[in-house]
């Protein structure tokens, strides 16, 4: 879920047209077509200002997942009809997609104007560091404004910068963390969906299982996390081990 403000984009669950468009991943003009078609109930408007919710977040991502595997939009709108008649199905379904999704990621966005960013890197950031770090996702440049989505990634990446590392190669090293990262949340995904989630899929579980899957969604959130830093941390110092040795054995 966004963290920034209810202007911006998602804060206690209010979202502007584009922002929860922008979160789920699907274009701007198909919130309304969704609408027309009976898939997606109208936000809550105040003045001209549309507020879409949670629940429409989580409806958008049920909506994308249902067409990724092949079903027509009739076919979705005949599907979460039948959820919705089915003794609360759906939003059984909608529940337990909430609770998979949210929070893994917690981060406080930082945002700046663009001469306050040249002035925290300086001559360190070319164009092309800041074309590479958009296309990354590190920043999102809207108009004069530059947003950071992690003040934990700015300051890391502030602090490698001032001792000295060019930032293109901190970018390289960003890119290559997220394929990585990447790998990594297929393969717990992939044990997850096999194991737990089973092979008939979410449309045909019960209302027992459903639960079961999403207390087991909470219990293993933190699991996974874990143990990526466990192995990471045993990684640096047997690196770190081999570097010094390698340090001592050159000053001999």
């Amino acid at each position: 879920m966004s963290s920034q403000g209810e202007n911006a984009g998602g804060e206690g669950g209010r979202y502007r047209r584009e922002d929860v468009a922008r979160a789920a991943g699907v274009k701007v003009r198909n919130l309304r077509y969704y609408q027309e078609r009976g898939l997606l109930p109208p936000p809550r408007r105040e003045g001209r200002i549309a507020w879409y919710s949670d629940d429409h977040l989580t409806r958008l991502r049920l909506i994308s997942d249902l067409l990724g595997r092949g079903y027509t939009v009739n076919g979705i709108a005949e599907l979460l009809h039948a959820w919705e008649e089915g003794g609360g199905g759906l939003s059984r379904l909608l529940g337990l997609e909430r609770e998979m999704t949210r929070d893994w990621v917690r981060e406080e966005p930082v945002t700046m104007d663009r001469a306050a960013f040249r002035e925290l890197f300086g001559p360190a950031a070319t164009a092309e560091d800041t074309r590479r770090a958009v296309e990354l996702g590190y920043v999102r440049i809207e108009g004069d404004l530059v947003t950071y989505p992690s003040r934990r990634l700015l300051e890391a990446t502030v602090a490698l910068v001032r001792q000295g590392v060019p930032l293109a190669e901190i970018l390289d090293a960003g890119d290559f963390v997220q394929s990585q990262a990447a790998a990594l949340a297929d393969r717990f995904v992939g044990l997850f969906r096999r194991h737990v989630v089973g092979a008939e899929g979410l449309e045909h579980l019960s209302a027992t299982r459903l639960q079961h899957i999403t207390e087991a969604v909470a219990a293993l959130r933190p699991v996974a996390g874990e143990v990526v830093a466990a192995e990471f941390a045993r990684a640096m110092a047997r690196r770190m081990d081999e570097e010094v040795g390698e340090l001592l054995r050159t000053e001999q």
